[in-house]
C-alpha cells in the first residue's frame, strides 16, 4: 500500500521517466532498423533489440533516480516550475541520446573518451564527409522532443491508475535478471549511448590517474633503449641485396583491411594487389596498432609508443628515431605524399620534426590535378588516388641519390566519392553475381558496392602507378611496402580484431621467391626489420642504440605471436592487446585461431596476466613519452627543436588565447598587428604555427608583422615559406611584392611575378603590383604590357587606367 501511494504521489514524475524510457527504446528501434539488415541477421537484430532495451530501461531508470531529489526540491517551491526543468532536463538527454546514436551509425563506434582526443573540427569532418548536412538533417532534432512530449501527454492522459504492485515488482525483477544474466547486455554496443558516453569518460579518468599514480618520479631509465644488435635480420634470406642503395616505395592505403584480399571474405575486388601478393612477401596475420590513421606515421615509421593519445599528439615530442630520419642520415631523399590536409591529426608536425624533405599535401596540387567531387555538405578530403599517385610519379625524377617515398592513399574513406564511380559499381555488381560466394555474403557485398568500387579505384590506380614506375630504370633496385591503415569502418566488422587485421607485404624484382607468412607481426615491427635489412647489406652510418616498440617482423611459417602488443582502437583508448593466442578487449578475452578468426573464452588466469601486461604497458607509455625517455638526446642523429616559450611569454598567450580556437587567435594576432603591437602578434603566430606548421595565413601575417616596422630581412623568409607551403595561395605573392614596394627592393619583384604565373595566381592585384614595380625601375614597355593584360580582362578599371596613363 505504501507503494502504491508514492506512486500515486510521483505520478506525473514517473510518466516523465517513463516517457524517457519510450523514447530511448524508439530510438533503439530506429538504430536498429537503420543499421544494415544484409550485415546482420533478424535473430541478430531482435536480439541487439532486446538487449539494448534492458540496458535503455534501466539507464532511464537511474536517470530518474539521480534527477528525483532535484524535482522533489524544486516542487516545493513550485510544482509547475519543477515539471518544467525535468522536462527541458530529459529533453537534453533525448537529444543527447539521438546525437549519439547518429554518431555511432556514421561511424560504427560509440562515442566516448575518444571525445577526448579529438578536437571538435576533426570530429566535424569524420561525420560530415559521411552525412548530407541539409534541413532534413537537422530535423530529429525537433521531432525527438515531440516523440518524448507527446509519449508524456499520452500516458498524463490515458494511464488513469498504475498496476498491481506485484506486477511492478515482477517486470523490475525481470529486466533486472536480464541486466545480470544476459551475456550480450553487457557488451559496449547494446549499451544505452548516454551511459556509454559518461562511464567510458570516467574509466578514461581514472585510469589516467591510476597510472599517473603508479609513476617513479625519480626514475631517469629510457627503459625502451636497447642494442641495435638485438634486432635479426629477418629479411636478408629472402631479398637479395644489390650494389647500390635500394629506393623503398612505402604505399599505405587507406582503410584496407585484409578482409579484402588475398582470397578473403570480401576479397575479389583487388585483382592487381592479389596478384603482387602472389609474387610479394606476405604477412597473412598482421595487424595495425590503432583503429583509425592517426597511428600509422609514428607505428610503421618509428615504432614509437602511444603518448595518451596518440604520438602525433604530444606537443612537446620527446627525442625518437625513424625510418626517415635514419635513411635521411645516410644520404636518402625523403618524401612524402598524400592528397589531403597534412595538418590533420598533425601529420605534418611529426614529419617536419624528422625533416622529410618533400612534404605533399592538398595545397601543393595545381590544376592540372583534379580533386575529389565535394559531397552535399561541400566538404572532401582532398584528391583521389589516381591523382595521388601520378603525383607520386612526378616527384621521383631525382636519381642521383636513393629515395625513401611514402604514398597514403586517401579514397577508401567515407563518402567513398571517386572517378568514374558509376562503371566501377557495374563492374562490381557483375563481379558479385559471377562470384561462387556463398548468398549471404553475397548480399552483404551488395549492399556495399559503392565501398568495393572504390576498393576497385584503388587497385586500379595502384597498377597504373606500379606498371609505369616499372619502366623507370629505378625499378630493379626498389623495394615496395604495401599495407592498410586499418580496416575500413562502415561495413560491419566479424569481431573486435579484425579493425586491426590489415594486410601486409614486401614486393621488388629481386625476392628470391615468394613467401607467405603466419608469424604475428605489426606495424611496430617494420621500421626495425627494414633497417637492420639495409644495415647489414649496405654501407650504412651505424646506429648503436635503438628504442623500437616492435622486434622486428616473424618470418614463421605457423601461426605463433611472440608479442604483446597493446592497441589503441581511438584516441586515448588503450582497452585491447593481443597477447600470445589471446585478443583481449574492454575486459573480453577471446582465443585466436590460425585463422585469426576469434571465439570468446573464459580464463580468469590469462585474463590476469594480460591485465597486468596492459597496465604495466600504461605505465611504461606514460612515463616514456611525459619525461621524454624514449631516446637520448646525446645519440640522436639531430633533433628539430620547436619554437620554446619563455614563462612570461606563455602567460601572456594565455591572456588571448583563453577559449579561444588557433582560428580566432589569428584574428586577435591580426587586430594586434594593425594596433602596431607587433612583438605579440607574431608571438602569436609563433604559437599557431608550433602547431599547425601549414597555417599559411598566420605564416603571412607574421612576414607582415615583420615587413610592417620594417624588419624586412625577417619578413622575406616568412613569405618564401609561405609560398612553399601553398604555392596558389595570392596572398603570400602580394605580401611579398607589397613589401618590396615598401623597401625599394623592386629589382626583386619580377621573379615572385613570373612564379604566381608560372603557378596560375589568378588574382589581379598580383600584376597591378607588378605593373607598378615595373614603372619604378624604369621598365615602362613591361608595365604597359601587364597593365594592357589587366585593361583587357577589366576594361572599365579606372585605377588601371590611371596608372597607364602615369606611365606613358
Amino acid at each position: 500500500m505504501k507503494l502504491m501511494s508514492w506512486i500515486k504521489k510521483s505520478g506525473d514524475y514517473l510518466k516523465m521517466v517513463l516517457a524517457l524510457i519510450f523514447t530511448f527504446w524508439l530510438l533503439t528501434a530506429y538504430e536498429c532498423y537503420a543499421v544494415n539488415w544484409v550485415d546482420n541477421s533478424f535473430t541478430h537484430l531482435i536480439s541487439t533489440f532486446i538487449t539494448k532495451c534492458i540496458n535503455d530501461f534501466w539507464a532511464a531508470i537511474v536517470i530518474g533516480i539521480l534527477v528525483f531529489p532535484f524535482y522533489r526540491g524544486l516542487e516545493l517551491i513550485s510544482q509547475k516550475a519543477a515539471a518544467w526543468v525535468v522536462h527541458i532536463l530529459f529533453t537534453l538527454i533525448v537529444l543527447g541520446e539521438y546525437a549519439l546514436v547518429k554518431y555511432s551509425l556514421t561511424t560504427l563506434v560509440n562515442l566516448g573518451a575518444d571525445i577526448l582526443g579529438y578536437s571538435f573540427n576533426d570530429m566535424f569532418s569524420t561525420v560530415a564527409v559521411s552525412e548530407s548536412i541539409s534541413i532534413l538533417y537537422f530535423l530529429p532534432f525537433v521531432i525527438c522532443p515531440l516523440v518524448y512530449f507527446s509519449l508524456f501527454l499520452l500516458l498524463k492522459h490515458k494511464l488513469k491508475s498504475w498496476p498491481n504492485p506485484s506486477i511492478l515488482i515482477i517486470v523490475f525483477c525481470c529486466l533486472l535478471v536480464g541486466k545480470l544474466v544476459i551475456e550480450n547486455v553487457a557488451d559496449s554496443a547494446s549499451e544505452n549511448k548516454l551511459v556509454y558516453f559518461f562511464s567510458d569518460i570516467v574509466k578514461y579518468k581514472l585510469d589516467s590517474q591510476s597510472i599517473s599514480d603508479s609513476q617513479n618520479l625519480n626514475r631517469l631509465d629510457y627503459p625502451l633503449l636497447r642494442d641495435s644488435k638485438s634486432i635479426t635480420d629477418v629479411l636478408t634470406p629472402y631479398l637479395k641485396p644489390g650494389e647500390k642503395k635500394p629506393n623503398i616505395v612505402v604505399i599505405v592505403v587507406e582503410g584496407l583491411g585484409s578482409e579484402y584480399v588475398a582470397g578473403n571474405n570480401y576479397s575479389g575486388f583487388m585483382p592487381y594487389l592479389d596478384s603482387l601478393i602472389d609474387k610479394s612477401l606476405y604477412w597473412e596475420n598482421f595487424v595495425s596498432t590503432t583503429g583509425r590513421s592517426f597511428g600509422i606515421l609514428p607505428s610503421l615509421f618509428g615504432s614509437l609508443p602511444y603518448g595518451e593519445k596518440g604520438f602525433l599528439e604530444l606537443v612537446d615530442v620527446p627525442s625518437h628515431l625513424t625510418l626517415m630520419s635514419v635513411l635521411k642520415l645516410n644520404n636518402y631523399k625523403t618524401n612524402y605524399i598524400s592528397g589531403g590536409p597534412s595538418q590533420f591529426d598533425r601529420k605534418v608536425n611529426f614529419l617536419e620534426f624528422n625533416q622529410v624533405d618533400n612534404i605533399i599535401d592538398e595545397n601543393l596540387y595545381d590544376d592540372s590535378f583534379t580533386k575529389t567531387e565535394s559531397n552535399d555538405g561541400g566538404f572532401t578530403w582532398g584528391y583521389p588516388d589516381s591523382e595521388i599517385f601520378r603525383m607520386a610519379l612526378s616527384q621521383m625524377d631525382d636519381y642521383s641519390k636513393p629515395r625513401l617515398d611514402v604514398i597514403m592513399t586517401l579514397s577508401n574513406h567515407e563518402p567513398f566519392q571517386y572517378p568514374d564511380k558509376d562503371n566501377y559499381i557495374k563492374e562490381v555488381e557483375k563481379s558479385i553475381e559471377n562470384s561462387q560466394k556463398p548468398e549471404n555474403v553475397r548480399a552483404q557485398l551488395r549492399h556495399h558496392t559503392d565501398i568495393l568500387g572504390c576498393l576497385k579505384f584503388t587497385d586500379n590506380s595502384l597498377r597504373v602507378f606500379m606498371n609505369t614506375y616499372q619502366a623507370t630504370k629505378d625499378f630493379d633496385n626498389t623495394i615496395f611496402v604495401i599495407t592498410g591503415d586499418h580496416r575500413l569502418i562502415p561495413m560491419a566488422q566479424k569481431d573486435k580484431l579484425c579493425r586491426f587485421h590489415v594486410p601486409f607485404l614486401i614486393y621488388s624484382p629481386n625476392l628470391n621467391s615468394a613467401q607467405k607468412f603466419k608469424g604475428l607481426a605489426s606495424h611496430w615491427d617494420v621500421t626495425p626489420s627494414l633497417l637492420k635489412y639495409l644495415s647489414v647489406n649496405y654501407s650504412f652510418n651505424p646506429i648503436d642504440k635503438v628504442a623500437w616498440m616492435g622486434a622486428g617482423l616473424d618470418v614463421s611459417k605457423t601461426f605463433r605471436n611472440r608479442n604483446a602488443i597493446p592497441l589503441m582502437r581511438y584516441k586515448g583508448s588503450l582497452n585491447d592487446m593481443i597477447y600470445k593466442d589471446y585478443f583481449y578487449s574492454d575486459g573480453d578475452l577471446f582465443q585466436i585461431k590460425d585463422n585469426f578468426e576469434t571465439y570468446k573464452v573464459s580464463n580468469s588466469e590469462v585474463k590476469k596476466q594480460i591485465e597486468d601486461t596492459l597496465f604495466a604497458f600504461k605505465s611504461m607509455n606514460a612515463y616514456v613519452t611525459q619525461n621524454k625517455k624514449i631516446f637520448p638526446d646525446s645519440l640522436n642523429i639531430y633533433i628539430t627543436p620547436k619554437k620554446k616559450f619563455t614563462e612570461q611569454q606563455l602567460n601572456q598567450i594565455a591572456v588571448y588565447s583563453e577559449g579561444k580556437t588557433y582560428d580566432d587567435l589569428l584574428l586577435v594576432a591580426r587586430d594586434l598587428s594593425h594596433n602596431k603591437e607587433f612583438d605579440k602578434a607574431i608571438l602569436l603566430c609563433d604559437y599557431i604555427l608550433n602547431e599547425y606548421p601549414n597555417y599559411t595565413d598566420a605564416i603571412v601575417l607574421k612576414g607582415r608583422s615583420y615587413a610592417w616596422q620594417g624588419e624586412y630581412a625577417l619578413a622575406e623568409p616568412c613569405f618564401n615559406e609561405a609560398q612553399k607551403r601553398s604555392p596558389f595561395y595570392d596572398d603570400s605573392y602580394m605580401a611579398i611584392l607589397d613589401m618590396y614596394w615598401w623597401s625599394g627592393q623592386e629589382n626583386k619583384s619580377e621573379s615572385i611575378y613570373k612564379k604566381a604565373v608560372m603557378n596560375k595566381v589568378g588574382n589581379p592585384d598580383v600584376a597591378f603590383k607588378m605593373a607598378k614595380a615595373y614603372g619604378r625601375i624604369n621598365r615602362p614597355e613591361d608595365a604597359v604590357k601587364v597593365i594592357d593584360s589587366l585593361l583587357y580582362l577589366y576594361p572599365n578599371n579606372s585605377e588601371y587606367k590611371t596608372l597607364k596613363k602615369s606611365i606613358k
